[in-house]
């Protein structure tokens, strides 16, 4: 990958200042597997599989190449621990890319502080959408961002009885998630973000659920009662 950009989670006029305060305090524990965001380190393989698949898939790439993005420019805004409103995040993401060799532009601010004309090829957004104040405008800034020809892949909780009760009433209820990390009432259920993704100007092309499995864990599956992901492009 030739450049790799984090931003801040939301529009300017979008950001949550106490989901910022939330997540920023847990900054510290955010690359450790077993601390507070243990349920993250869980969800990323089968995250990034599902990105990996839909970058190999619009770009031509194949499986085996080591560097699928190479040439390429990679927006991943609001991923935590350096693509979040905290600026604490900030911190602990640059340390950590520094520890791995990693050249990271990491940013605080928004994704409408981006230049003029600043896009990106490849635009992530995981997890995000359900924290903003603003889910239109931040959508629409996310558009901005896509280079023409660009992909755009986002994933966020359905809003339904089984998010509920996984997410908040076990997840949070137990300890496996931070408590207060989510709002059931401001997820988003998949018509109403494909419906935002249209007024920006964008098309879905792929649409998974991400699901448990007793014996395997997370998954990709048919599933979006609980989780879902999206492949976007420009209608």
């Amino acid at each position: 990958m030739s450049d790799a950009t984090t931003i801040a989670a939301s529009a300017a006029g979008t950001i949550d200042p106490s989901e910022a305060a939330h997540f920023g305090k847990l900054a510290a524990e955010w690359w450790d597997p077993k601390g507070s965001s243990a349920m993250l380190h869980k969800l990323n393989p089968v995250r990034l599989g599902f990105v990996r698949e839909m970058v190999d898939q619009h770009f031509g790439t194949e499986r085996t190449e080591r560097r699928p993005l190479a040439g390429k420019r990679a927006l991943d805004v609001g991923c935590g621990a350096g693509l979040d409103a905290a600026p604490e995040n900030i911190a602990a993401a640059t340390l950590h890319a520094e520890g791995q060799g990693l050249a990271i532009d990491y940013r605080h601010g928004s994704v409408e502080t981006l230049g003029a004309g600043e896009t990106f090829d490849l635009v992530c957004s995981m997890e995000v959408v359900e924290h903003v104040t603003d889910p239109a405008a931040f959508v629409a800034g996310l558009a901005l961002a896509l280079a023409p020809g660009g992909l755009m892949l986002l994933s966020t909780p359905n809003r339904t009885a089984l998010s509920r009760l996984a997410l908040i009433t076990v997840g949070e209820g137990t300890g496996q998630i931070p408590r207060g990390t989510h709002d059931w009432q401001k997820f988003l259920t998949p018509d109403e973000l494909e419906a935002l993704l249209q007024q920006a100007g964008l098309r879905v092309i792929e649409t998974r659920g991400l699901s448990l499995d007793p014996m395997k864990g997370f998954v990709l599956s048919n599933d979006v009662r609980m989780d879902y992901l999206m492949a976007v492009v420009a209608a």
